[in-house]
């Protein structure tokens, strides 16, 4: 038998009983039910239930403790299999231990989400790794990674890694230098993406590239912003754009196919539109747009262009090439006054002139420019701006 394990914490199962088994493990959790001491031992592919009377060495052992054990799989009593583990039906009855590492007080539970705070929690990096959600995240970035590799290869990709000591090349952001030491005063930088790189591999010849790219951008971290991080990076050559988007519309959307039940709880994946720019500007105000949000630009410009409508604010913009933008708002006719003032304040605060609207109460337009619009131009101003009754248009 092998020195530390036969098998591992989330191996075995009913068809395991009555064998004699050795596993090695951190402790999970203790239990001492009048002597007999109930012990989950865990390592990284899962935990198993160990029993142990009278063994004193045990009882003393404090959780996170590494021990190797050996023992008899039995079954577990009636009335305690756990059907929420994968080894719930059985446990192992200790018949030797010994002692890996003896762990000291912890500064924050690993079984448990008590509440400890990001700075202790980094300081302990190796403990909160430990812990079930940090320690399933982890395993998931190698397994999308390894995804990634393998559906880049199928698609003819080949793999290189590009050099991380080079030359300042900007992209947008400070560069991260690395004093010389064959070279005083002289710096190296690190990469912000290897774009030089990957083209000099197509010049020589290869075709398809990619690689999981380190890049360091020395800026400010923000919500979508790290000064280190990984992208699948890409380069091909003798393509349109088309060849690139239906390749990586292809391996990415895949993955997130291949991934999307993480959180426990599968969800139905819609990939990305291929979207153009200018519909993305007009339509969202943005060349990166979060489609999540439902309000949509509509342009307006022909109602506002009609002659019985005599709003001159919009008029004058138009005659001199401009247009006129409007975004509905579902349902808010009914809220009051203030909530319209707040927004047309808001507005006059980023610079605008200020912010007009109409209401769609009855059928018919409400608020301080509604007047300027008949009728027939209202019903042209509902369809242009897919408006409903009780929204609002702005």
């Amino acid at each position: 038998m092998h020195l530390y394990r036969s098998h591992k914490c989330g191996e075995l199962r009913k068809s395991n009983v009555g064998e004699t088994v050795r596993l090695s493990g951190w402790i999970h959790r203790k239990r001492d039910h009048g002597g007999v001491l109930f012990i989950d031992l865990r390592d990284t592919y899962g935990i198993t239930q160990i029993v142990s009377e009278g063994n004193a060495e045990l009882e003393k052992l404090r959780v996170e403790s590494v021990i190797t054990v050996e023992g008899e799989v039995v079954n577990r009593a009636e009335g305690t299999v756990n059907a929420k583990m994968a080894t719930g039906e059985i446990e192992v009855v200790v018949k030797s231990v010994t002692v890996q590492s003896h762990a000291d007080v912890i500064p924050f539970q690993v079984a448990e989400d008590d509440g400890a705070g990001e700075d202790v929690r980094l300081k302990y990096r190796y403990l909160d790794l430990r812990r079930e959600g940090m320690h399933k995240r982890i395993r998931l970035r190698n397994n999308v990674v390894s995804s990634m590799r393998r559906r880049m290869v199928e698609e003819g990709f080949q793999e290189f890694q590009t050099p991380i000591l080079t030359a300042s090349s900007p992209e947008g952001a400070r560069d991260y230098l690395v004093p010389s030491r064959l070279h005083p005063g002289k710096f190296y930088a690190l990469p912000q993406a290897p774009q030089q790189f990957k083209q000099l591999l197509m010049m020589s010849g290869f075709d398809r590239y990619f690689q999981i790219a380190p890049c360091f951008r020395d800026e400010d971290g923000r919500a979508d912003r790290l000064a280190e991080f990984y992208q699948l990076d890409v380069e091909m050559s003798f393509v349109q754009q088309e060849d690139v988007f239906a390749v990586m519309t292809k391996v990415i959307g895949n993955i997130f196919e291949e991934f999307n039940d993480f959180t426990g709880t599968k969800h139905r994946v819609e990939f990305l539109p291929n979207m153009k720019y200018a519909d993305a500007m007009n339509n969202y105000g943005s060349d990166k747009p979060d489609l999540r949000n439902p309000l949509i630009i509509r342009d307006v410009t022909d109602v506002f262009k009609r002659d019985d409508v005599t709003f001159n604010a919009f008029k004058g913009v138009i005659e001199k090439g401009g247009v006129v933008k409007a975004i509905r708002a579902p349902k808010v006719a009914d809220r009051p006054r203030s909530f319209f003032d707040k927004l047309n304040d808001w507005a006059r605060g980023e610079g605008a002139v200020g912010l007009g609207y109409i209401t769609l109460k009855d059928g018919a337009g409400a608020g301080p420019i509604a007047k300027f619009v008949p009728a027939e131009a209202q019903a042209e101003l509902n369809k242009a701006a897919g408006l409903e009754e009780g929204d609002a248009v702005f």
